[in-house]
């Protein structure tokens, strides 16, 4: 009975508007009023007194800034808060380092030696280092591409990042109301959210959402997800959990375009903690500024530049073509251009606008498009470790310097290209290198297939330690950022 009470009390209290506090407030007055003038004819005292007192107008007027008051107080976003984060760091036996990825390549694959040596150049220019890792099932002798083991390795991956998360954090499963899980190339059923919904045990009105076929952008995908969510269900916490699944997908053909994403991907996974509450801001980490997303699906070379098929003998894979690059950096332009009047200083955002106008009206292709400074927007850069060619066009398109993109090329190196979750991974590397500040400013980039571009922006809200004592695992660099940048 009690309890019942207690929650429609909690319902009432929540739901009163501003409008009837102020009648509540306003009753007692208009009663020691009416006391006092009960032997007064009603018209003297509305004629002598109301007026005497300008009440209608002061009532009017108190009214209107209530009403203005509710409409602010209900349409104004709300702040939403990343209290922390934790990365999969998968065991030292998953290890592939090149030569071991080359020979089972060639003995599974059917490979001559000229796709051999494609993926061989493919991986010395990448980036990546020996201690990047795939699946368990990927290492059988011949690969297991089963679909247990595709789901013993997208569970070890959620399963880890999120106890890891629950235990730095503190977070009780009756605290989620919202659960994203973004995983591109597979999508089982019952889904993934379904999975972590029956480990954890969540809630039977939690929120859940499986995002699919996305790419490598979906992380940020799904942050603004949870974001649009956050800002309508009040009081509330969100998981988003960002993943890939590489036993089912790795390829063992000889179509070169599809040996390029083998040299690249490997397993990884993030899980965030998201919230709205207000005393979340206490033990949150930063805050979100905000998403940006840019979509180039109309046009046909970029939604065709990363795509999955079967090649000539009838083996699935996904194709990078050769228009890649350009497609990101026109990809990246057109979210810039969202982006900068955002973030950007107002002499940036002048700078920027008189050149386009001045291209426009001369129309001379010579005026070159002025990129706006984003260093004086931003202290940190995580840009997707999708190669160290997206890394390097990125760094020269937007005019970096070499730190501002060390910790996507020290991400590339140790974990490889981890999909949706490199992000996360460069900024826990970010963390662990002592580099985050109060009011630090974030910016992280995502490309993925569709093609898509975005962006998100967050802010430090307190100087961020390092945590790498044994107490915490959610930081993937834990026992080796001392060994970075190499």
């Amino acid at each position: 009975m009690n309890l019942a009470i207690a929650k429609l009390a909690n319902h009432y209290f929540t739901h009163v508007t501003h409008v009837s506090l102020l009648i509540l407030f306003l009753i007692p007055l208009i009663l020691v009023e009416a006391n006092q003038t009960e032997d007064e004819d009603a018209y003297e005292f509305w004629h002598h007194h109301t007026f005497r007192y300008n009440l209608v107008p002061i009532i009017t007027c108190l009214s209107m800034i209530v009403f203005s008051s509710v409409i602010y107080l209900r349409k104004r976003p709300h702040a939403i808060y990343l209290v922390d984060f934790a990365c999969y760091r998968p065991p030292n036996h998953l290890q592939a380092p090149s030569k071991y990825f080359l020979e089972h390549s060639k003995r599974y694959g059917n490979l001559n030696d000229s796709s051999v040596e494609f993926q061989r150049k493919i991986l010395e220019r990448s980036g990546l280092g020996e201690e990047t890792c795939l699946p368990e099932g990927l290492h059988w002798t011949p690969p297991n591409q089963s679909l247990e083991f595709a789901r013993k390795e997208t569970e070890q991956v959620m399963f880890e990042a999120l106890d890891n998360l629950f235990s730095s954090t503190n977070c009780k499963t009756q605290d989620i109301g919202i659960l994203v899980v973004n995983c591109s190339l597979f999508n089982s059923t019952p889904s993934l959210s379904d999975v972590i919904i029956n480990k954890y045990k969540l809630q039977s009105n939690v929120r859940s959402f499986n995002l699919g076929g996305m790419g490598c952008s979906a992380g940020v995908i799904a942050v603004d997800l949870a974001k649009g969510l956050l800002q309508v269900h009040r009081n509330t916490c969100a998981i988003v959990l960002s993943t890939e699944n590489l036993t089912l997908q790795a390829y063992f053909g000889d179509d070169k375009s599809m040996m390029i994403t083998n040299c690249l991907f490997r397993v990884g996974g993030a899980a965030i903690l998201l919230s709205n509450k207000k005393q979340a801001k206490r033990q949150a980490k930063y805050k979100l500024a905000h998403t940006v997303r840019s979509h180039r699906g109309s046009n046909d070379e970029a939604y065709r530049c990363v795509s999955q098929y079967e090649d000539e003998a009838g083996k699935l894979g996904v194709s990078l073509s050769k228009t890649l690059m350009q497609v990101a950096g026109s990809a990246l332009k057109t979210n810039i251009t969202t982006l900068g009047p955002l973030v950007l200083p107002l002499s940036e955002q002048l700078r920027f606008l008189i050149t386009m106008v001045t291209k426009k009206i001369f129309k001379n292709p010579k005026i070159k498009t002025y990129i706006p400074d984003f260093k004086l927007a931003f202290e940190h850069f995580c840009i997707h470790a999708g190669g160290r060619g997206i890394i390097d066009e990125m760094e020269k398109n937007l005019k970096l310097l070499p730190a501002h993109v060390e910790a996507s090329r020290m991400t590339l190196h140790r974990f490889g290209n981890t999909s949706s979750s490199s992000i996360w991974y460069e900024l826990a590397y970010i963390e662990a290198k002592g580099g985050m500040h109060k009011n630090d400013r974030v910016w992280q980039i995502a490309l993925g297939s569709g093609f898509k571009c975005n962006s998100a922006v967050w802010v430090a809200l307190k100087n961020v330690k390092p945590s790498l004592d044994s107490s915490n695992k959610g930081n993937p660099w834990e026992d080796c950022i001392h060994n970075y940048p190499v």
